[in-house]
């Protein structure tokens, strides 16, 4: 008699746990990826006293993780939204730091089957934390297998065959789900509703990430001056992740071009030289501005036009750059398309078309 609808789960499931752990031991064969891993796990902050930033956000997570402590409780299940590179994956691993519980990682886009998401559901143990990242992308079929897991920790699933086949429902240790996307909007409503904690998390100021490049830096045993840290921080789009991404990328140019210090010169020369001016933009986010000022008279333009424009996908324009362009007002979204802002214009060097004649006629 087989589980579920295929014969060989129970053998592929059980090849799938060994592979799982022989993932954890078995180092990954790049070495650019493994440096990077090393690099992202080397500054990530492991409690909310060393975690920077979104202030409100940690004051009520240490409030539900203390109350859970005290009731001996899984924490309720818990969502992150917002832009990629402010910390959702990084607060996942403090939270399960600070309740002193095991965590395993994954992603929407690897649980195709369901056999993917049983075999980690049952592989977990009684108060550890299931971490999956970009779940809005999670198919409908892995969706419903979560639904009992998160509300009742029961797995439904079924044996036999054609006409013998009978429901049963497999008991699962009390887990807790932190599930991260950058489109919360895309979530089911079934899906979202049955987290109990839903949290945005916010881009960053100047003086919190001018705190982030400090922290990287001293854990990297990197030089760095307080107007080197201001000077990185404010071309860092209000993101953690770029800016502990700049830090190294300056620290290069200070090994090789100077004594291994950032100052403020040297970091305006490694900017300079990555072509990131101090809004923090790159050259696809100019190039965009710059085509829609000369090309469409600064806009209102599609999304579909632009990208075609620059060449570019769609997607990365929505996920990537746009995000921050709206944030730093330097594009706005109107009924008929983008429309780039005066701040744009003055930023870029160009004259103030159709902002000055609007303006006389109030």
């Amino acid at each position: 008699m087989s589980i579920i609808s295929d014969d060989d789960f129970l053998t592929e499931n059980t090849a799938l746990k060994s592979m799982d752990s022989a993932k954890k031991e078995t180092p990954v064969n790049s070495e650019s990826n493994d440096y990077d891993r090393n690099f992202e796990d080397t500054i990530r902050p492991k409690t909310f006293d060393t975690y920077i930033g979104q202030t409100a956000l940690k004051n009520n997570l240490k409030i539900s993780v203390e109350a859970a402590k005290l009731r001996e409780m899984p924490l309720d299940h818990l969502l992150f939204y917002g832009p990629p590179g402010l910390g959702k994956t990084t607060l996942a691993g403090v939270i399960a730091q600070e309740m002193g519980v095991g965590i395993k990682i994954t992603s929407a886009p690897a649980l195709e089957r369901p056999r993917d998401i049983i075999g980690i559901l049952m592989s977990l143990k009684a108060g550890e934390i299931l971490f999956i990242d970009e779940i809005h992308r999670l198919n409908r079929v892995t969706e419903e297998i979560l639904y009992p897991a998160m509300e009742d920790f029961y797995l439904d699933m079924t044996t036999g065959k054609s006409q013998t086949v009978k429901t049963m429902r497999l008991p699962l240790p009390k887990f807790t789900l932190i599930g991260a996307t950058t489109k919360a909007g895309e979530l089911s409503s079934p899906l979202r509703d049955r987290f109990g904690i839903v949290n945005r998390l916010e881009f960053y100021t100047k003086e919190e990430l001018t705190q982030v490049v400090k922290r990287t830096a001293g854990i990297l045993d990197i030089k760095i001056t307080d107007d080197g840290a201001e000077t990185i921080a404010s071309c860092s789009r209000g993101t953690p992740r770029i800016a502990n991404r700049l830090v190294k990328r300056a620290s290069d140019f200070a090994i090789v071009k100077y004594d291994g210090e950032i100052t403020e010169k040297v970091a305006h020369e490694a900017l300079e030289v990555l072509k990131i001016d101090k809004y923090g933009l790159d050259n696809t986010d100019r190039t965009l501005l710059k085509l829609m000022i000369e090309k469409f008279n600064g806009g209102p333009v599609g999304i579909e036009t632009i990208a075609a424009a620059i060449g570019e996908d769609v997607r990365t324009i929505e996920d990537v750059c746009e995000p921050y362009l709206l944030q730093a007002g330097l594009i706005q979204r109107t009924p008929r398309g983008r429309k780039v802002s005066p701040e744009a214009y003055r930023h870029l060097g160009y004259k103030l078309k159709g902002f000055s004649e609007q303006t006389t006629l109030f």
